[in-house]
């Protein structure tokens, strides 16, 4: 009976050994088998969402996504959609997510759940050289001419916000920046960063007023049915964020934004 313990206990180890292996083999191929994650976004909108020069997804938003990926052990595809159509996309199952500088309202809340705050920004106003327009307040005056683009926050608060003004409606950024250059709107109201960006690269034509008159917060959109999902991204956000991920993407793609903002004591994006 001596002789035979030593053999069973070798047999049993071998058994669990097995077992434990082919336990772990079958993890791995339900984890390789899951399928791609489509993840929506307008690749429109650098450094957030864009292409490289080899033509490829690029920007913040897109390392964002392929980090949730890792954390998911999915692979991530990149869907290029306009903006003001990515809700539809997502409830019609074309897309799994948007990742696309998104902000979470109530009204977008009641078509889509939305994750976590991963961004804070808001509101801001650039305006021409020798606009009326000297602060937040005067935008609220009679016959004021407001660009906004197509699908956004800013389209949304001017349409319900400023009944005075007159609101024109533009589906590219960049012809809503024009008409401010050429003095045919008074102001263009958009995301701190852009206004910043477009005072820069137009210093002769433009103002920047960088305050947020309106704060907001970005989520990542998700359909209401997909519950645990939504779950493991804000797991995945909570762990990016702890981890410095967002400084990270910050120093890489922001970092002379950053540093003005932080000079002028106009509150960051992360």
């Amino acid at each position: 009976m001596r002789n035979r313990e030593p053999t069973l206990y070798y047999v049993i180890g071998i058994l669990i050994t097995l077992i434990a292996c082919t336990e772990e083999i079958s993890f791995s191929k339900a984890k390789a088998a899951q399928p791609a994650l489509r993840v929506g976004m307008e690749l429109s909108y650098p450094p957030f969402e864009m292409t490289n020069t080899a033509g490829q997804p690029d920007g913040i938003s897109v390392e964002l996504a392929h980090s949730l990926g890792k954390h998911l052990g999915r692979k991530i595809l990149i869907e290029n959609i306009a903006f003001d159509g990515l809700i539809p996309a997502l409830r019609t199952g074309t897309i799994d997510c948007i990742i696309s500088s998104m902000t979470s309202t109530p009204e977008r809340a009641k078509a889509i759940a939305f994750s976590n705050p991963y961004l804070k920004t808001g509101l801001t106003l650039l305006v021409g050289k020798n606009s009326p327009i000297l602060s937040a307040d005067d935008i609220t005056k009679p016959g004021v001419r407001i660009a906004v683009k197509l699908g956004t926050s800013a389209h949304k608060y001017a349409t319900q916000k400023l009944k005075n003004a007159h609101v024109f409606v533009l589906d590219m950024e960049s012809a809503a920046v024009l008409e401010v250059m050429q003095g045919k709107v008074d102001a263009f109201i958009y995301d701190s960063l852009s206004v910043y960006r477009h005072h820069r690269r137009h210093p002769k034509t433009t103002r920047a007023i960088l305050n947020p008159f309106h704060q907001e917060t970005w989520a990542i959109g998700l359909r209401k049915q997909d519950i645990t999902l939504l779950e493991e991204i804000n797991k995945f956000l909570q762990k990016f964020k702890d981890t410095g991920g967002f400084e990270k993407l910050g120093k890489k793609f922001l970092p002379d934004e950053k540093a003005y903002f932080k000079a002028h004591n106009i509150p960051f994006y992360f």
